[in-house]
């Protein structure tokens, strides 16, 4: 694999706390256990890391303890960092609370990874091979957004851009998502992100239209279940249902950034698309039956699992149709 993922997007740091179920309004909990530990984005790159693809953070960081506790992770993971520290800015946080049904709950706080500037990534240079991904929370902060878009609008021809809507994707102003969604090679997001784009509908007619009236140049757009595992539409039209797997979940967060680390990595490996996103459901379904957000599994253990899996699994391959471009 000679390309490497850049990853202009945020990361910060996660409190977590494990509750056996949210508080009521005006009611207090005792967490049951609590860690602090990288987020955001951060999931993300370590996905793809874990998988065999380089990575490289092109967001900032901060310069007070959140941001040293950020690079340290960074550097432990092997992920290089491309912009110097913001000098006036720590990075955000999360704190992130997860109920016994595995479900969480999070509140954010922004900090220097809300802001960029084009002078600011001019050390982020791409190169043939390399894969660029961003995220819904970067676009959706008024201080880097604005930049972020002009940069990706400015990418060469023909680089693979990737792009996850995220929770977010209502704050996002459509002057500065269209342009985004573009320029998409590839979609990822959940059903309920693809509705804020495209209007309601089932996941097929989802597709379609985000192929059709959003993402004109894109390769292909996938939609995630969770459990349940994810729909994907290519250009050609050919569709296909991939199937998730039966496991024990603890921890849903990061499953979502474990699937489009997984697939990005898988895809960069010359993977054809609808068996990266079987690769991709297997280190989600890994995923979520380890704590924390950073939870990827290894290539090596998704081939494992993948080895093993059998009747009790889910994961079977899906059927592969022609989409109905007109849903």
């Amino acid at each position: 694999m000679s390309g490497r993922l850049v990853h202009i997007g945020s990361a910060v740091v996660d409190y977590i706390y494990r509750i056996d179920a949210l508080p009521a309004s005006g009611t207090e909990k005792t967490a049951s256990s609590y860690a602090q530990v990288a987020g955001g984005g951060f999931n993300m790159m370590v996905a793809a890391s874990r998988t065999g693809m380089k990575v490289v953070f092109a967001g900032q960081l901060g310069s007070g303890p959140n941001g040293d506790f950020l690079r340290t992770a960074f550097a432990e993971a092997g992920i290089e960092t491309l912009m110097p520290p913001s000098p006036v800015m720590d990075s955000g946080n999360c704190v992130a609370m997860i109920s016994d049904d595995a479900e969480r709950t999070f509140v954010s706080w922004p900090g220097a990874e809300s802001v960029l500037s084009l002078d600011m990534m001019a050390p982020v240079v791409v190169g043939p091979g390399d894969w660029v991904f961003t995220s819904g929370y970067t676009l959706s902060y008024p201080g880097s957004r604005d930049a972020l878009t002009d940069w990706i609008e400015a990418l060469p021809a023909g680089l693979p851009f990737v792009f996850d809507p995220t929770p977010v994707i209502s704050d996002i102003p459509r002057a500065v998502l269209s342009p985004v969604l573009a320029r998409v090679t590839w979609l990822s997001c959940n059903a309920t992100e693809a509705a804020e784009i495209a209007g309601p509908g089932d996941v097929g007619a989802l597709a379609a239209r985000l192929l059709a009236d959003h993402c004109p140049q894109a390769a292909g757009v996938i939609i995630r279940s969770g459990a349940k595992g994810c729909h994907v539409l290519l250009a050609d039209g050919s569709a296909r249902t991939i199937p998730g797997f039966k496991v024990a979940g603890i921890d849903t967060n990061g499953a979502g950034d474990t699937h489009i680390g997984a697939f990005v990595s898988a895809l960069a490996r010359d993977m054809r698309a609808f068996e990266a996103a079987h690769y991709a459901n297997a280190a989600a379904a890994i995923s979520v039956t380890r704590h924390g957000g950073s939870s990827a599994p290894t290539d090596e253990e998704i081939q494992t699992f993948l080895s093993h899996a059998d009747g009790s699994s889910t994961g079977a391959p899906g059927q592969t149709q022609k989409a109905d471009q007109t849903a």
